[in-house]
């Protein structure tokens, strides 16, 4: 050695690089495990974050992509009003490159299945409702809670739509297009006079969307009303106005429905 040439010894490569493509591999195959196999109860506690515990998909089975739960409506967190449709709810997602398609379909209820459209914003989502064709028990808003709680209504409820779109962006949500409730031979267990009538609730999209109540031919108890979003909360003004026949009959339904005044009840929200 001495009087020779020192050589710097070979060191071989270091071993961890190739470890780390395994470990990055590991990590994505995960990953797409669990988008591919995420259980249906991980869409259930999205919706209900996002509608505040008023929407809530109850006993979800199956995955994110193909499930089914069943429909309740509630008062919101806190609130011990319930009410769920008498069937399941049944949904299929499929993701493109514009976003998510979904088809759902209530097995009481819609008359074919509801295509939504589910595409991501900057900030936000966009949820494009093809069509929709659905009837509904009326007994289901009682999970709303006040006032439908304590009016308890009876009938049928149908909604319509044709291409109706939401937009939720910064905080602040937008509506197109038009959608329409119709509640068919409606009437109160807090009142003996059965039926009431039938109505009908028009929701207009636009820069401010609009909400319009009107009521369907002769009916003992009339209802009409207006009013409009503003900064994401509804502004409604209306009255209920009992028939002259009926006015006795109606008396305590009228103290229910709103501020009275004479033979009406003035209602108002906002």
């Amino acid at each position: 050695m001495y009087g020779g040439t020192w050589r710097r010894a070979q060191v071989p490569p270091k071993a961890y690089v190739p470890w780390r493509w395994a470990v990055g591999g590991a990590l994505l195959g995960t990953l797409a495990t669990l988008v591919v196999f995420a259980p249906a109860r991980w869409l259930a506690a999205g919706l209900a974050q996002a509608t505040q515990q008023q929407v809530i998909l109850s006993d979800p089975t199956g995955s994110i992509w193909r499930g089914s739960a069943q429909l309740v409506l509630s008062g919101g967190a806190g609130s011990h009003d319930r009410a769920g449709l008498p069937g399941r709810v049944s949904w299929r997602l499929s993701p493109g490159w514009q976003g998510l398609q979904a088809q759902v379909e209530a097995s009481c209820c819609t008359r074919q299945p509801m295509a939504l459209g589910v595409t991501p914003l900057w900030g936000g989502v966009q949820l494009k409702l093809a069509q929709l064709q659905a009837d509904l028990p009326a007994q289901l808003l009682e999970g709303l809670g006040a006032p439908f709680n304590t009016l308890q209504p009876q009938g049928r409820l149908s909604l319509a739509s044709q291409g109706l779109t939401v937009r939720w962006q910064s905080g602040r949500a937008s509506l197109q297009g038009e959608a329409s409730f119709t509640a068919s031979d409606v009437s109160s267990r807090v009142s003996p006079l059965k039926p009431l009538g039938s109505y009908r609730v028009v929701i207009s999209g636009g820069d401010s969307p609009s909400l319009a109540l009107s009521t369907l031919g002769d009916a003992p108890l009339r209802l009409t009303g207006s009013g409009r979003w503003v900064s994401s909360r509804l502004r409604f003004s209306g009255e209920a106005v009992a028939a002259p026949e009926h006015e006795v009959q109606l008396s305590n339904l009228l103290t229910l429905i709103g501020r009275r005044s004479g033979g009406k009840a003035i209602i108002s929200v906002g």
